[in-house]
């Protein structure tokens, strides 16, 4: 037997004491004694059920959430449903007003100064007819203010044409009750708030188109920076044709207007009804509103044109309604085929559709989009359609 077995066998198996003069090492992991469990070979403890993703409460929670969140996005949306029709309308003049940038830039003048031109003529000509409509509804209003109780007496005693279609509408209870002519504050209240907002409405279309027609370059850049390189020839000359589409649109429709008040000015020089180029200018402006541009138009020059009897103002709602028929139909789809190059039936068709969707707003972009449309038809999906 070896020392070294002699020594394990007195110690018992223990590995030796240190000597006096060492110090004995710190452990540094801790050392958790095992339990009689272990010991007695008891199973280690299993993991939980996992969670159930598909259980009904967290669906519908889930469900919920989302259900929220979709209609704070959609009262967000309808909130600045507005701000958005404005930016998209002012967008669509610029883009049609744009040929008329370009034909000055073509002819040696900079976008500057076209954009200066186009702006400055549209200025010129609201300002035309504020300036000849202004004075005189402020002169007819005090007019009628101050004349109202002769006018009175004369319906009430069954005077003239008028008193006759005073009769017809109900309005001898009104008069008897009221021997002067007075507006509620708060209908000039309501009518001044409505005439404010669409004064800042107008304003804001005007600068932001004004904007947009000085940055299109950019915006064309940025618009086409959207999509791969490989397909950008593609799409520029497609954005180019709906550019033009465009345009061609709203130079199509300063043609009709420009109709509208030509006709207007003759119709009523020849049956001498007064104010005839405030009139005409002001049936030519609101031509420019598809659909219910002209019937307003007709209908206020027909009550103008009361004041030269009954007969008067019967053939001039019958010459509007007339025209509008003709515009409907004949003019604005004949223009719209050589301009924006859809056929007549497209063009009502798309002018409808519109203004049931989207109301005046729709039926002002109803041509261009579904000229653009129709473009996209036939550039990309029928050319697919066909390699099949």
């Amino acid at each position: 037997m070896s020392r070294l077995e002699l020594d394990d066998l007195v110690s018992g198996g223990r590995p030796p004491a240190p000597p006096p003069d060492e110090e004995t090492p710190t452990p540094d992991v801790l050392i958790v004694p095992t339990s009689a469990a272990d010991e007695e070979g008891a199973p280690t403890p299993r993991l939980g059920r996992p969670f159930d993703h598909r259980s009904p409460f967290l669906v519908g929670l889930l469900g919920g959430l989302g259900l929220a969140v979709a209609y704070g996005i959609a009262r967000g949306v309808s909130s600045l449903g507005a701000i958005f029709a404005i930016i998209g309308l002012s967008l669509f003049l610029a883009i049609g007003l744009n040929p008329l940038v370009e034909f000055f830039e073509q002819h040696g003048r900079s976008r500057r100064a076209g954009v200066a031109i186009v702006a400055g003529g549209f200025v010129l000509l609201g300002g035309a007819f504020l300036w000849s409509a202004v004075p005189l509804v402020v002169h007819e209003t005090q007019d009628l203010i101050a004349n109202f109780p002769r006018y009175r007496h004369e319906l009430l005693t069954g005077k003239g044409e008028a008193a006759s279609i005073a009769k017809t509408l109900h309005l001898t209870g009104y008069l008897r009750s009221h021997r002067t002519l007075t507006i509620p504050t708060r209908s000039l209240l309501g009518a001044g708030r409505v005439l404010l907002s669409f004064v800042v409405a107008s304003t804001s279309v005007a600068v932001l188109t004004v904007y947009f027609l000085a940055a299109m370059p950019r915006i064309r850049e940025l618009w086409l920076s959207l999509f791969p390189r490989s397909r950008r020839v593609r799409l520029e000359y497609l954005t180019d044709e709906v550019f033009q589409h465009v345009g061609g649109f709203m130079l199509g429709n300063l043609l009709t207007s420009l109709v509208a008040g030509v006709g207007t000015y003759v119709w009523l020089v020849a049956f001498s009804i007064p104010y005839p180029l405030l009139l005409a200018l002001f049936v030519a402006i609101a031509d420019l509103v598809p659909i219910v541009g002209s019937t307003v138009g007709g209908i206020v020059v027909s009550f103008v044109a009361l004041t030269h009897g009954l007969p008067v103002a019967i053939a001039t709602g019958a010459f509007y309604g007339v025209y509008r028929l003709m515009e409907d139909y004949l003019l604005n789809p004949h223009v719209m085929k050589h301009t924006v190059k859809m056929s007549a039936g497209l063009t009502i068709a798309a002018t409808l559709i519109g203004a049931s969707l989207l109301g005046l707003l729709g039926a002002l972009v109803a041509i261009p989009a579904a000229a653009t449309v129709k473009l996209v038809l036939d550039e990309v999906v029928a050319p697919r359609q066909q390699q099949r």
